[in-house]
């Protein structure tokens, strides 16, 4: 009950509030808690869904956190590329934002996966950014237990050492002239190792095939050389 003005007023639900002003400014407040309570139990998808006579699949199934939320690749940038693992060569969308990697995604307008992505290629971003992957080169010498870390220099002169060891020490000028000919200088001219062999990666464009055979074939004599996309 409410007084003002010397009467009482019935009211049919009670407020927090219980300081009396006039009649028409508590009968304004009372009706100010009561919209409240409304645009609460609004805000509520259960109650938009049987107000509306919905079947929850809508706007309506979405509470206020919800339409809060965004995607994490709202406001990145986006660069595309192609999935490093098998040949096919699926299109990805690449989110980065202020030099940091944010996700990896199928490219819908790629003429070959339209967007989809096989299991590996959907874990491209995991295969970049966990945390065991090495970021350094380890090298574990012969008879060690254990790995150690050395500089990318320091391997790559390693690689060619071993390379061109392994050529000079397998290197056939004259192929024999019959099976048990030995290799004599009668034979055909083959510049060849077997020692040695290359495997390129599905992703390499045709010119870097194309440097690849060139450097490997007619510049180290290797006889092996093949892509991972015919495997």
């Amino acid at each position: 009950m409410l007084l003002a003005k010397d009467r009482y007023i019935p009211l049919c639900f009670t407020t927090a509030h219980r300081k009396v002003i006039n009649e028409n400014g508590r009968l304004r407040e009372e009706l100010d808690d009561m919209t409240s309570l409304t645009a609460l139990l609004s805000k509520w998808p259960l109650v938009r869904q049987i107000s509306g006579r919905k079947d929850g699949t809508g706007l309506e199934a979405m509470s206020e956190k919800t339409r809060a939320m965004h995607a994490r690749t709202d406001d990145a940038q986006v660069a595309r590329s192609i999935c490093p693992y098998c040949g096919v060569g699926c299109g990805q969308l690449i989110y980065h934002k202020d030099g940091k990697l944010i996700s990896i995604e199928g490219d819908p307008e790629s003429p070959i996966s339209q967007g989809n992505l096989c299991p590996k290629g959907a874990a491209s971003y995991q295969l970049l950014t966990h945390s065991r992957r090495e970021t350094k080169m380890k090298y574990r010498a012969p008879c060690a237990k254990k790995w150690t870390e050395i500089s990318l220099d320091r391997a790559m002169d390693m690689v060619a050492d071993r390379i061109w060891e392994s050529r000079k020490r397998t290197f056939v000028k004259f192929a024999a002239a019959n099976p048990s000919a030995g290799g004599q200088i009668d034979g055909s001219n083959v510049n060849h190792t077997t020692a040695i062999c290359h495997l390129g990666g599905a992703t390499l464009d045709n010119e870097e095939n194309y440097l690849i055979k060139k450097l490997f074939t007619a510049g180290l004599g290797m006889v092996c050389v093949s892509n991972q996309a015919r495997i």
